[in-house]
């Protein structure tokens, strides 16, 4: 029985069952955009960080001769959960505006639940913005809307459905994931706004181009994972 939603090192939780699906579907995806690439292959993780490729494997990524660089806004989040870099970059930096970086500047673009934390409508267009310029191969994954929970605030059901007035006194009563209860109004709203949930509509909006699919949990669709393939222009 699940004990944990959303503990990824726990292999009783739907986190570590989900992750562990995933992780095979990822590295089928980068090996179908490597091709038959002479040479190294440049990834960038908008958002992420050294942990989770670590779970992929550093020694695949450098078999199959894979260089990640990690972008993210908070440096301690690069290395948070991971006891080595590996082959991975790391680096600061914002993933709605990646100004430096020239179109195609990378073979495949990554993002793991990423695109909730980003900020309103306009900052989510402005991340996919760059996501779709940076390379001509994608793999984004985003949690559900209309799953049932939310991997953030896994102790309460629904939470994410309750307007933000309701969310708000909950947060500031109960553990609803990670964080204590709420101090004050101000840490309440911080977490209120801290992750913004889209829709099957939304998210194809954001990424036209892309082969679309669910993840499943329970027959329920619990994430949306959004995938581009460099000379492909399939939209499902």
């Amino acid at each position: 029985m699940t004990t944990n939603l959303a503990d990824s090192s726990d292999r009783n939780s739907l986190s570590y069952r989900m992750r562990s699906k995933r992780d095979r579907l990822l590295r089928e995806f980068l090996l179908k955009a490597r091709g038959e690439k002479r040479r190294s292959c440049r990834i960038v993780d908008l958002g992420g960080g050294a942990a989770y490729w670590e779970r992929v494997g550093f020694d695949w990524l450098t078999m199959h001769e894979f260089e990640v660089v990690c972008v993210n806004f908070q440096e301690q989040e690069l290395t948070r959960n991971s006891k080595q870099a590996g082959p991975v970059e790391l680096a600061v930096g914002d993933a709605c505006d990646m100004v430096g970086h020239a179109n195609n500047s990378f073979d495949i673009v990554h993002s793991n639940s990423v695109i909730e934390h980003v900020g309103m409508w306009q900052k989510m267009a402005d991340f996919a913005s760059e996501v779709r310029r940076l390379a001509p191969s994608y793999y984004v994954q985003t949690p559900y809307f209309w799953f049932p929970f939310d991997p953030h605030f896994y102790r309460v059901p629904l939470i994410h459905w309750l307007p933000a007035s309701l969310r708000l006194k909950l947060h500031r009563r109960v553990k609803a994931g990670w964080s204590n209860p709420a101090d004050d109004v101000e840490q309440a709203m911080n977490l209120v706004e801290s992750n913004i949930m889209l829709d099957r509509s939304q998210f194809r909006f954001l990424f036209p181009d892309a082969e679309h699919r669910f993840e499943f949990y329970a027959g329920l669709p619990k994430s949306m994972i959004a995938m581009r393939l460099a000379g492909s222009d399939e939209t499902n």
